[in-house]
């Protein structure tokens, strides 16, 4: 994914499927070219390269 989708992901309030390692995860913050998750199975929440990222449906 790239920062310009994840920007435009931000400001649109419809749901999006958000992957990182097969896992649902929600974008909390980015900075610069690392965004801040939180996993939608569990409490955790991890810094990842927004690279990683990727959408369901874009794969599927």
């Amino acid at each position: 994914m790239n920062s310009a989708r994840i920007h435009e992901l931000l400001k649109n309030k419809s749901k999006s499927e958000v992957f990182y390692d097969e896992r649902p995860v929600w974008i909390q913050e980015v900075n610069n070219n690392i965004a801040k998750v939180g996993f939608i199975d569990n409490f955790e929440e991890k810094d990842v390269l927004i690279d990683d990222l990727y959408e369901k449906n874009l794969y599927n």
